[in-house]
């Protein structure tokens, strides 16, 4: 039988080490590429990573700590944040961790469904990455619409409602976010194999 060792010493290793990884790209320019009032998040991938290699649980860890690092931009760190948080604190902390706890632990479920009947043992390493960045961004634009689809810009930030940037949002971030996050998480996830060989679960030895 494969144990679980995402919560066993290596594993808590490993999954500190994902988490420091996410800080340092949250609070440096590696973890966002920002253009106006909005901005491109490469800190998915981690997380996804960390979905793959560990597990569930620690998919979900990994993504509340991309919540956490995301609802610290709220507080002067990214305009777009700090407004709306400004506008609905309540709201912005649901957008903030949800998506992205739920983004982690999904992803796992998803290559472990796969990566049981994948012969190739690429697809679902490509797949599951893939699934991370589309669920965040499905997720998160779910919940902006739902709690601040109507609320007005203020003018520094173009003077329009939240739900007309939505349109510019899919077509350049969703893109960009799930090309990159296909390519680096499936690449450096299958690269991880050869150290921490996955069991046929889809669990890390």
């Amino acid at each position: 039988m494969v144990k679980n060792k995402a919560f066993g010493v290596g594993g808590m290793v490993r999954l500190a080490a994902l988490v420091a990884i996410i800080i340092l790209m949250a609070f440096t320019p590696l973890g966002y590429l920002r253009y106006g009032a909005l901005s491109i998040t490469f800190i998915m991938i981690p997380v996804v990573i960390g979905a793959i290699i560990l597990g569930p649980s620690a998919g979900a860890v990994l993504g509340a700590v991309f919540g956490f690092t995301s609802f610290a931009q709220c507080f002067g760190l990214d305009p777009f944040g700090t407004f709306l948080f400004s506008v609905n604190p309540l709201g912005t902390v649901i957008m903030c961790f949800v998506p992205r706890i739920l983004m982690g632990f999904l992803s796992a479920l998803i290559f472990r469904a796969i990566h049981k009947v994948d012969k190739t043992k690429i697809i679902s390493y490509a797949v599951a990455s893939l699934s991370g960045a589309v669920l965040n961004t499905v997720m998160f634009l779910s919940l902006l619409i739902f709690f601040f689809g109507n609320i007005q810009l203020p003018a520094a930030m173009g003077g329009i409602r939240v739900i007309q940037i939505i349109g510019v949002t899919l077509a350049v971030n969703a893109l960009v976010e799930a090309a990159v996050c296909l390519v680096v998480g499936a690449a450096i996830s299958k690269a991880l194999e050869h150290f921490l060989p996955v069991g046929r679960d889809g669990r890390s030895n």
